[in-house]
Parts: C-alpha cells; structure tokens; sequence
C-alpha cells in the first residue's frame, strides 16, 4: 500500500508527506467546509492527484498524523497493491427515503469479494440511523460497515460532501473495499457516563424527538441545562443522550444536533423510536481520552498485521469537552496501534460502526471510532 499524505492551511500554503507516484489512488480529503464551497481548493486538489477519485467531507476538525487542526484540508491518497476498490454516490435529495438511498448505494457495490464498506455522509440532512438501515438492509448485515457524518464545525448550518465533483449539500459517498490480503478491523467507544433519572419517549417521529415521559423534550432538556440553555444547540453536545432501545439492548449515544423551538422538539443524529429509555450523559477529559484508547486496543485485538491506514472519526461533543487537550485523544490511539500507520480522519456529527460482538453497522454519538486497514 502506498500512502501520500498533505495538509493545506486556510492561506492556500501546501504541505505533503511522501512523494510516490500514484496511479488511481483513492483520495480522502477532509477540510474546513469554507475551504470545500471554493471551488479553487477542489481545483487545486485536482491538480496534483489528477487520475484519483476524490472524496470530499467537511468536518468540525481535521485529524492527520496525531494533530487535530481547524480550518484546514487534509488529504490522504492511497494505492493498494493487492486490493481494490469501487465507490458509489448519490443526494438525499433524489429520494423518497434515505432507507432508498442506502439501498441504491449498497446495490451499485459489487457484493463478490466485498470486505468491508467505508460512508462519508451529509451530516445535516441525512438521518443517519435510516442510511445504515438501507445499506444494511441490502447487504444482509453480513459486510462491516463503517464511516462518519461529516460535519460544520459547531454551526450546524450545512455539511458537504462528495465523490469526484465540488462538495455540496446532500451527498453520500460509500467506498466499498476488495481483496483477499485486505485486513480492515475497527472498533468505537466512548467514555461518557448516564447521570439522573431514567426517562421513557413517548413521542417521536424518526430523530425528531418531541416528548419524554408525557413531556414537551424541548422544555425538559432546558430545564437540566439551566443557564447553558441559552447555548444550544451547541451546549447539547456536552450532555448528550444514552438511548437503550429495548431491555437487555445496548445503550447508544444520541447528540443533539438542533432544536424547533416552534415544535418543542430536538433534532438528532439518528432514531429515537418511541419507548426508549434515555438519560442525559456527561463526561470528563480524562474518561474521552481513555475511551479513545479503549477504542484502539479493540481494534488491534486479533490484528494479523500491524495497520497501514487509520481512519479515525470522532464526535465533535468529544473535542469540546477536551477543548485544549484535544489531540491527547489521538495520542492515546496512536500509542496503542503504533506510530507506523498513516493516520488520517475528522471530526463528526455522528458516528458508524459496529459493535464488537455484531457485523451489523449502528449509528453512534459521541464516540472515537476507528477502522484500520492493511494488506
């Protein structure tokens, strides 16, 4: 596998590790989402991987080597030697459901030989939980899914995204990888504890969350938050939701990524079905940064050979929470897999993996998620 990395800052200066010459490499390319809508920058990345396939996705934080940065674009090329790979798109916007689109992508992937499927999604528009169930739905779970819901910073105006044409509103990309020497492994975990009462929806319609327990969702959220209420919906990232579907079922982490205060409703990443149980959930530094390392230690358990490539995709609640501290969260993941893989991902607004005793994909909140590849 040969890698190329480089980095551009907001100013237009270009720094690149590794000067191998490349012939149809895959691109991953994450950045600031002011430095995506120009469409110079996507003109400049062009230009020196002219024969790659370019996938774009704007982010609330750029991670490369084992620094996080902000308005920047960090780019990735990779060539596999033994492996290959295909990558399918296509808008929300040209379908009925995002159940379809998940479907549509995960039928344009040819299933022969299909090990391992990697998704750079919209993070504002697309449910997140109703992509991994189409995609899911038609690769019959037996195919591990991973990726990210790109983000905007704390904003939460728009995202953007992309495969071989200017980023925009909408897109999702799946980059569904091939080969008998290929080795993909990943894991995802978060580090956040449920505090007060348990709670039960009784009102909802897909992430739209409207009620608790009888309640208006909106007013009750407020009233924990007391003076940060004022913040939202970006105070909501530092007290997410833990959502236990049905007993005996594992708890996920749902953010809030906004609020109708017309509706008295919240927005968030993925489902909150009706008759879940939910607690609000906080954290520490020092519990973010070991459950980055929790994360990495499952995913080199079983590990034939040492990673190549390190995609890792983190929640941007975590990197608030972590505020100048930040980068300790990487560290962590790079001490534990070793520093002689090329790392490279972004801060998200949703987070997907399976979790470890399943295939199946399920959306996450608030976690560190990462996929390890080899050949």
């Amino acid at each position: 596998m040969k890698i190329v990395q480089a980095m551009r800052t907001k100013d237009g200066v270009w720094q690149q590790k590794g000067q191998q010459e490349l012939q149809q490499p895959l691109v991953l390319v994450f950045g600031d989402r002011s430095l995506l809508e120009d469409k110079e920058v996507y003109k400049e990345v062009r230009h020196r991987f002219p024969t790659g396939n370019l996938v774009f996705g704007s982010t609330s934080g750029e991670i490369m080597y084992s620094q996080v940065r902000e308005e920047t674009l960090s780019v990735t090329a990779i060539e596999f030697e033994f492996s290959n790979y295909t990558i399918a798109s296509a808008n929300c916007k040209d379908f009925d459901s995002i159940q379809g689109l998940g479907a549509k992508l995960a039928s344009e992937l040819k299933q022969e030989g299909l090990a391992h499927v990697f998704v750079v999604s919209d993070g504002s528009l697309v449910n997140g939980s109703g992509l991994i169930e189409g995609l899911d739905n038609q690769i019959k779970g037996n195919i591990p899914i991973t990726g990210g819901l790109c983000g905007d910073g704390t904003l939460f105006e728009k995202t953007l995204s992309s495969y071989n044409e200017i980023p925009k509103e909408g897109n999702v990309i799946a980059i569904g990888f091939y080969g008998e020497q290929l080795e993909v492994t990943y894991a995802s975990n978060g580090g956040w504890t449920p505090f007060g009462p348990e709670r039960t929806i009784t009102k909802s319609d897909g992430n739209v969350l409207f009620e608790i327990d009888g309640q208006p969702a909106l007013n009750l959220y407020k009233t924990y938050l007391g003076e940060k209420a004022n913040e939202l919906p970006q105070a909501a990232l530092l007290y997410p939701l833990s959502l236990q579907e049905t007993d005996g079922s594992k708890p996920l982490v749902r953010t809030i990524l906004n609020i109708d205060e017309g509706a008295n409703s919240m927005i968030l990443a993925g489902d909150v079905p009706v008759g879940s149980k939910v607690q609000l959930m906080m954290s520490t530094t020092d519990d973010i940064a070991n459950g980055a390392a929790s994360a990495a230690v499952a995913a080199m358990t079983g590990r034939v050979s040492k990673p190549q490539l390190a995609i890792l995709v983190s929640c941007v609640g975590r990197k608030l929470v972590l505020d100048q501290r930040t980068e300790e969260e990487i560290e962590e993941v790079v001490e534990v897999i070793g520093d002689q893989a090329s790392v490279t991902g972004f801060y998200s607004y949703g987070e997907m993996a399976p979790f470890s005793d399943s295939n199946r994909c399920r959306l996450h909140n608030q976690t560190m998620t990462l996929t390890l590849i080899s050949e």
